[in-house]
């Protein structure tokens, strides 16, 4: 009975431990237990790859979930509670030896560190194995604001993109240069973003706005890779590009008007690699972006997206999108693979609770979230126009920051200058801190030397809309009508008087029929044609000098007709914009003192002036930037009118805009305006030498080249 006795005993206590063993190997500690070891084998080999870390962030969140649980769990006897709690202990000893040797993995330890979907995802998958069956979260309800649905609802994904999206199923993440978040240390707990603004209003006068960048000895093997045959990098756009070259990838890049901040973002993409590329940027400038591709980076493919983006191409290198459809494709946008986005004239995003902001910040977001170090590049000569939280939006979009604090880079400059903004010293050092995260800042005066004295900078602009294709179509029909006139004469003539393709002598018979037959009043003629274009681009063209405006401050605004001033007038003044007005019909008086308001009033930013009846004998140089809205028929007349800017006493390269809309006469107007003055100049360079070809007669040209484009077409 005795042996009896024992065996019982014995085989209760072996009951007990097997019970306890199996109790020790139910529910979620063994779980993590085992997951704790795998991620310290990992870092040990020095593989903190995302899943590892991934995983650490989850044993560590659902190992303090579990000592909160075990704690509070009134079923447990103490015995129980302190077992469990002591091989959480244990579970949190393992994690702090193995972050000791990835000091980077202490920040996902961080209460606001953010959870990644594949985290998520892992935590799911530990807790069904430990027997937990943790539901989906539900979504939070929410009232349906009918603005958004409707936005919503107005979003697309255009069908070529959608081709791009089936080729690339798998458009890969790259964090191959991730940086961890760094969080604040030293300055936790001190409000940041308030003083890091202050910082620029406190700047001394002298104090520099530009990042460091190459020395001028450093750049030719950085940069003349990437400047297209024929193309030549001017020393200060070098400069930015072989900074881009070198690594760096965030820029507030607010160099003045004229100084090729388009070239300089287009270059500083091909020497990142950062294609496909996104540029965001206003209607006004959106041809003109995709002319710069083709110029700048002439390998690389530019699509314009227009409305729904019917006529996109989804595989091009280069999308541009204007602010006003951004709504429709934000949602594509986010998820296409870009590895870089440029935003033009980025004070247009300002206002971060306007819708176009929050499109704007919204892609850079989820960008950011696919691409570990993306190009961002904000452009614009006036990051500034109300007060200094104008900043806030871009250094946002660029990164730098988020709502509430420093981010990255600029978390770690701030904390390494040892200093708090209780220190006097802190302003000049945050200052400097933010500039060299990618302020680069140049005005035409300290690159005089770069650009010439003058030049003609062309704003391509495309007419849209009922007037856009009203123009297309009667140009259309004057030359259907000189095709008319063309074979008619084809067909009378005698025999043997045929000439093998296009008879370019009878194209300028008929286009000088065509300029001289008066009494053909059923259609367009090329004096309306260039009279309706005119009117069609005069919103446009007033938006650019506003622009302008903004940017450099004076602006001179040139016109040809009185309702283009109008136009334009009525722009500026919905804009808050003050002007002066310089017509024909005014008094001595009037118009004397129209130039004055302009000249001393530094208030009065634009002068609207008649391109006849101000081209000549007016001092306008206190501005050196003019656009020119409408094209005049002789290269003199465009002379006089940038000769009011660019004369003795003006201390500034001048620039004047010529906006041109494409695929009508205007663009062939500007082409033979150009090739007259070159013909002038040669003529002068000949000291009397004749011109071949002698004088060119615009408007003949310009049928001319109608005709025979219209000609070629059908295959003469």
């Amino acid at each position: 009975m005795a042996r009896g006795g024992q065996r019982g005993a014995t085989q209760q206590r072996r009951g007990s431990q097997s019970a306890r063993t199996r109790r020790n190997e139910e529910g979620i500690i063994p779980q993590l237990a085992r997951a704790v070891r795998e991620v310290e084998a990992a870092v040990a080999r020095r593989s903190a790859m995302p899943e590892v870390r991934a995983k650490f962030q989850v044993v560590a969140l659902l190992a303090r979930e579990e000592r909160t649980r075990v704690k509070n769990d009134t079923g447990l006897s103490d015995s129980r509670r302190g077992e469990e709690l002591k091989r959480l202990d244990g579970i949190a000893t393992i994690l702090a030896q193995t972050a000791a040797r990835d000091s980077t993995l202490f920040t996902l330890l961080d209460e606001n560190a953010e959870i990644s979907e594949s985290a998520k995802a892992m935590r799911r998958e530990l807790l069904r194995k430990a027997g937990v069956d943790e539901p989906e979260p539900e979504p939070t309800p929410v009232a349906v604001d009918p603005e958004l649905a409707a936005l919503a609802e107005k979003r697309v994904t255009p069908l070529s993109v959608q081709a791009y999206q089936l080729s690339h199923p798998f458009l890969a993440p790259d964090f191959a240069h991730a940086r961890v978040k760094v969080p604040p240390r030293r300055l936790a707990g001190w409000e940041l973003l308030e003083p890091l603004f202050r910082s620029f209003e406190r700047a001394a006068p002298d104090a520099p706005a530009c990042m460091p960048l190459p020395e001028a000895d450093q750049l030719t093997a950085l940069t003349g890779r990437h400047a297209p045959v024929g193309r030549e990098l001017m020393e200060h756009q070098a400069q930015l590009i072989a900074s881009a070259a070198e690594g760096h990838r965030t820029y507030l890049l607010a160099d003045e008007p004229g100084l090729g901040k388009t070239a300089q973002a287009l270059l500083a993409a091909e020497a990142a690699g950062a294609f496909p590329l996104l540029a965001v940027v206003p209607n006004v400038v959106k041809t003109n972006w995709a002319r710069e591709v083709e110029i700048w980076t002439p390998n690389r493919r530019a699509t314009v997206l227009h409305g729904d983006g019917d006529d996109a191409d989804g595989f091009a290198d280069v999308f541009v999108v204007n602010y006003e459809i951004l709504d429709r494709h934000v949602g594509w946008l986010g998820t296409h693979g870009f590895r870089g986005m440029i935003v033009d004239e980025a004070h247009y995003i300002k206002n971060k609770t306007s819708q176009r902001s929050q499109n704007v910040l919204e892609i850079a977001s989820r960008i950011r979230s696919r691409i570990a170090r993306p190009l961002m590049m904000a452009l614009t000569g006036t990051p500034l126009i109300n007060d200094i939280e104008d900043f806030r939006a871009i250094w946002q979009f660029l990164g730098w920051i988020d709502n509430v604090v420093p981010q990255g880079h600029l978390m770690e400059a701030l904390e390494e200058t040892g200093l708090t903004p209780a220190d006097p010293a802190f302003y000049p050092a945050a200052r400097r801190a933010v500039i060299e995260q990618g302020i680069v800042r140049r005005r035409k005066i300290d690159v005089a030397a770069d650009i010439p004295a003058r030049r003609i900078a062309d704003i391509p602009v495309e007419l849209e809309g009922d007037a856009g294709r009203s123009i297309r179509k009667a140009e259309q029909e004057l030359a259907r009508r000189m095709v008319e006139r063309y074979d008619a004469a084809i067909a009378t003539r005698r025999t043997g008087a045929e000439v093998e393709g296009i008879d370019h002598r009878l194209v300028r018979q008929v286009a000088g029929w065509e300029r001289e037959d008066n009494s053909t009043k059923t259609g367009e003629n090329v004096f309306t044609m260039m009279r309706r274009i005119g009117q069609a681009k005069a919103g446009l063209a007033a938006d650019y000098t506003a622009q302008l405006a903004r940017n450099v401050g004076k602006v001179v605004f040139f016109a040809k007709h009185i309702d283009v001033m109008d136009t334009a007038e009525k722009t500026f003044a919905e804009r808050g914009i003050r002007y002066s007005s310089v017509r024909g019909d005014q008094s001595s008086t009037t118009r004397q003192k129209e130039i004055d308001a302009f000249v001393n009033d530094p208030d009065v930013q634009v002068a609207v002036c008649s391109l006849t009846a101000a081209g000549v004998g007016l001092n306008l140089q206190v501005a050196s930037n003019l656009v020119l809205a409408e094209l005049s028929w002789t290269d003199a007349e465009q002379t006089q009118a940038i000769d009011r800017v660019h004369r003795i006493g003006q201390a500034e390269p001048v620039t004047a805009w010529r906006v041109i809309a494409t695929q009508t006469l205007d663009t062939r107007i500007a082409e033979l305006i150009d090739k007259k003055a070159g013909l002038a100049a040669r003529a002068l360079d000949g000291a009397g030498e004749e011109v071949e070809g002698g004088a060119i007669d615009l408007q003949t040209e310009a049928l001319v080249a109608l005709l025979t484009a219209a000609l070629e077409a059908r295959g003469d």
